[in-house]
């Protein structure tokens, strides 16, 4: 249904209701289908129902290195780069393949990443062929060791927690261990570094109170649970594409086996997803994961989906901030909790986080990874009327949450040990200039790319990139292990993520930039790149489908 039908149908079910002198519901009804995303990723139930249709199958050897029916010359460049690259495999990274292969199908983390690297139509072979290890030895500055003695330059980040390298992390760990030593892991009550650990956050996040989590999936969990204790309402909004962890309210989609009917996932940046705001009455708080800046509403990149080229980011600070703005004036009209997951950004883009990034207040703010000084950690900063977990007037009526470890003393120590380095110099030059570095950096790589004539590109949020293809394939994936051959360290998702510390100086990232270049170029003439002009991105998504309907029936 196209924007000016649906108008027409709404306008006249609001004239119908009217009419009868009942409550519009159809017109709120057709407001939320309305915002909500047209794609699969915004309509969670259907996702599911889809993803439980999808069959698994696999190419055979053949199929494997020429499923865009590349030719035969191209298809045997292809198997001889793969089988280079695969011995290249066996011998650097033998020890650490070795004592991965011993648990992998003992630790179901590990069994999971394993098997989503690539899309599954190349897995198996891929396993087989190109094992990457789990395992590292050691970690430097910018760098890790593996088990073999190899030195990568860290891309991965530790999933966020890496922001000022881990030479800082080690530091905060063996200062704070120290401290809490005398103590020791006694629970229930707390190190004295919790006050100043409170005062700091409060400092930060502007807000009146703070609660300790174990993670930052449960710090979200209870800032949602205390935003539906206090407005009596029943609903939270999230966006399109948006992580907020792993808990079934806010990941109402793949991966949930049960339907969170209490989640409304709506469109960012849009005007549909303002009005259901400003027009219902049961939504208790609005997530925001301000990382979904890079790729509104999209989900987290991770190369198992790359079936094609039409993976894209773009970040505009301007708008995004617009779009903050608009959400804080409807929420504060409306009564609506605004919370912002700082957990994966937090003191990434400002040391005030993505409040002091944006210019825009929350109402709460969760924070985790990097904040625990290297050790796990969830916060909860709010509002001291969001906060409280009871009612002066009604006894039974509570909000509970408590954690065993929460607070943990060794914990509390490491956090402190975080926060007074944010007060250092050498922490305020890092900060300084942040984004002109960052956004100059990845302008630059484009150039060379560009300049090399290689189909990639880089967007980023600062110091978080993720990598564009420029040329329809079906096998960008393949980057992923030329980069690694190349000394490059990536998270299980390849190249849908890059995750930097802010400590990386230009030498560092000049020589990320020349084994980038060397990794390309090593793909291109392999053939991985070569490319039909008849080939687009909609007839290899079309192809896709088609496989997979042969398959099932």
């Amino acid at each position: 249904m196209d924007e000016t039908l649906f108008l027409h149908v709404a306008s006249a079910a609001a004239g119908a209701a009217a009419l009868v002198g009942g409550l519009p519901k159809i017109v709120r009804r057709l407001q939320l289908s309305k915002a909500k995303h047209p794609s699969l990723t915004g309509h969670s139930r259907m996702a599911r129902r889809f993803a439980a249709l999808v069959p698994f199958y696999e190419y055979a050897d053949d199929r494997f290195f020429a499923s865009d029916d590349a030719p035969t010359d191209i298809a045997a460049k292809r198997r001889a780069g793969f089988e280079q690259l695969s011995a290249l495999y066996r011998q650097r990274f033998a020890k650490t393949v070795a004592m991965t292969a011993e648990v992998v199908d003992s630790i179901s983390d590990l069994e999971f990443t394993s098997s989503y690297r690539v899309p599954f139509q190349y897995r198996n072979l891929v396993r087989s062929e190109l094992k990457g290890g789990a395992f590292w030895q050691s970690s430097s500055g910018v760098t890790v060791t593996d088990l073999d003695g190899n030195v990568f330059y860290d891309l991965a980040g530790s999933y966020g927690v890496n922001v000022f390298g881990y030479d800082f992390y080690k530091g905060c760990l063996a200062r704070g261990s120290a401290r809490a030593a005398e103590l020791g892991p006694v629970l229930g009550g707390y190190h004295t570094v919790m006050v100043d650990n409170v005062n700091r956050l409060k400092q930060i996040s502007g807000l009146d109170a703070v609660s300790f989590h174990m993670s930052g999936t449960e710090a979200v969990m209870q800032a949602v649970r205390l935003a539906r204790y206090h407005t009596k309402r029943s609903h939270l909004v999230r966006f399109c594409g948006a992580y907020h962890g792993w808990w079934g309210d806010v990941q109402p989609g793949v991966g949930n086996p049960i339907p969170a009917r209490e989640t409304y996932t709506l469109k960012e940046l849009d005007s549909d997803s303002l009005r259901v705001l400003r027009t219902r009455k049961d939504i208790a708080c609005v997530l925001i994961n301000p990382l979904q800046a890079l790729h509104p509403n999209k989900g987290a990149p991770g190369d198992s989906t790359l079936v094609d080229s039409s993976r894209s980011a773009h970040f505009d600070r301007a708008a995004y901030t617009t779009w903050l703005k608009q959400l804080r004036e409807v929420c504060t009209e409306r009564g609506i909790v605004l919370i912002f997951d700082e957990v994966f950004v937090g003191f990434r883009l400002a040391p005030g986080g993505a409040q002091e990034y944006f210019g825009v207040k929350a109402d709460m703010v969760t924070y985790g990874k990097t904040l625990g000084g290297g050790l796990p950690i969830g916060v909860v900063c709010g509002r001291t009327d969001l906060m409280k977990r009871f009612r002066d007037d009604r006894p039974a009526d509570i909000a509970f949450a408590r954690g065993t470890f929460n607070s943990h003393p060794y914990v509390m120590t490491a956090m402190n040990e975080f926060l007074h380095q944010l007060d250092t110099a050498e922490i305020a030059a890092i900060y300084n200039g942040l984004d002109e570095r960052w956004n100059g950096r990845a302008a630059r790589l484009n150039a060379r790319l560009q300049a090399e004539s290689l189909p990639v590109q880089v967007a980023n949020i600062s110091s978080i990139w993720t990598v564009t293809y420029t040329r329809p394939s079906r096998y960008n994936w393949m980057f992923q292990y030329y980069l690694r051959a190349q000394g490059l360290a990536l998270s299980w998702v390849g190249t849908g993520r890059f995750i930097f510390s802010l400590n990386y100086t230009d030498a560092d990232f000049e020589a990320v930039v020349e084994r980038l270049i060397a990794a390309a170029k090593a793909m291109e003439n392999d053939g991985w790149w070569w490319h039909n002009p008849a080939l687009t991105n909609k007839s290899i998504r079309r192809r896709v489908l088609r496989e997979m309907i042969a398959s099932k029936f």
